[in-house]
């Protein structure tokens, strides 16, 4: 048999046009994620390195305007309203993230038992996480405001509302604008939630809780030893991309306290704080430095997160 004809019975051997067709597979694969990936890249990582440069100068609309180094974290540092932004981010976040995860938990608990109606109810809890948050934010300010539908409801159960705060103005007083905001967004995020962890509860095997019944456990011991361990991946995603979001808030701030976070910069956030150093004052550098710090704190956190779920948690391990 000559060399060219085994040649050719090798190359069209069952294994050789198996290895032929996943190659071709492989490269069909990565040219459909290699558009994307390159989009990711650039306006991501490529984004985030970008930014890191331009925060050493003084970076205005024409470009930069001298080298300054860490200047410009020197400056946010000693800012009075930037420290307070970071304070609002932190107190929005410690406080809103376990509510809304503890309310997401007992909507996914509620839905996921054999009701009547859950499909409407399901669907009823998820409404306010897609429904538009301009909007939602606009009409509790009218809720919130002294002559809103809030205040009346008080008045009718007898709370004398011309004593309360600012006469009853929730979003016009420092001392209760931030944690108006939380009761809202714990409000609308927790459908997202829910739906978390509704299906991770539709993905535990039945016959560990049934299992455990037969054993003796109250429902109250089931869901204490059995579901909330299983639910650990659902409680790190909950909890991270919770945190995740709560640290970047923006909207609801700047529709109800303006672009100063009014009254007094109770709802001055970092973000809220990077647009005006960016699109009111126009230093892009210094902007470009909250930035980084703000991805300093949030990536601080996630580790955090992942340490204390443990490093299992992330890939849905148990």
């Amino acid at each position: 048999m000559s060399k060219s004809t085994s040649e050719l019975l090798r190359q069209s051997s069952p294994s050789a046009l198996r290895r032929k067709r996943n190659r071709s597979e492989a490269l069909v694969g990565w040219s459909f994620v290699s558009i994307p990936m390159a989009l990711f890249l650039v306006l991501s990582v490529g984004i985030f390195f970008y930014a890191i440069y331009i925060s050493t100068f003084r970076w205005g609309i024409l470009g930069p305007r001298g080298y300054l180094g860490i200047k410009n974290y020197k400056q946010a540092i000693h800012d009075p309203i930037f420290l307070k932004s970071i304070r609002n981010s932190v107190t929005y976040a410690a406080l809103v993230v376990p509510l809304q995860t503890a309310l997401g938990l007992l909507l996914a608990l509620l839905v996921n038992g054999k009701i009547k109606g859950a499909k409407f109810f399901r669907s009823a809890f998820y409404f306010p996480s897609i429904a538009s948050s301009a909007a939602i934010t606009t009409l509790f300010i009218f809720l919130l405001a002294p002559e809103g539908l809030f205040n009346r409801a008080l008045s009718f159960f007898g709370v004398n509302v011309p004593n309360l705060f600012n006469q009853g103005a929730w979003l016009s007083d420092s001392r209760t604008a931030l944690f108006s905001i939380i009761g809202l967004n714990m409000w609308t995020t927790s459908g997202t939630m829910m739906l978390f962890y509704l299906a991770n509860l539709q993905s535990i095997d039945g016959s560990l809780t049934e299992a455990g019944i037969m054993d003796g456990a109250t429902r109250r011991q089931v869901f204490w030893y059995i579901t909330m361990p299983l639910l650990k991946p659902a409680h790190f995603f909950v909890v991270t991309s919770g945190m995740i979001g709560a640290l970047q808030l923006y909207d609801q701030a700047i529709l109800a306290g303006g672009a100063d976070g009014s009254p007094d910069y109770s709802l001055m956030t970092m973000v809220l704080y990077i647009y005006n150093a960016s699109f009111r004052q126009f230093e892009f550098g210094f902007a470009s430095a909250i930035g980084v710090i703000l991805f300093v704190i949030i990536f601080s956190l996630t580790l955090l997160q992942r340490y204390l779920f443990g490093s299992g948690a992330w890939r849905g391990e148990n």
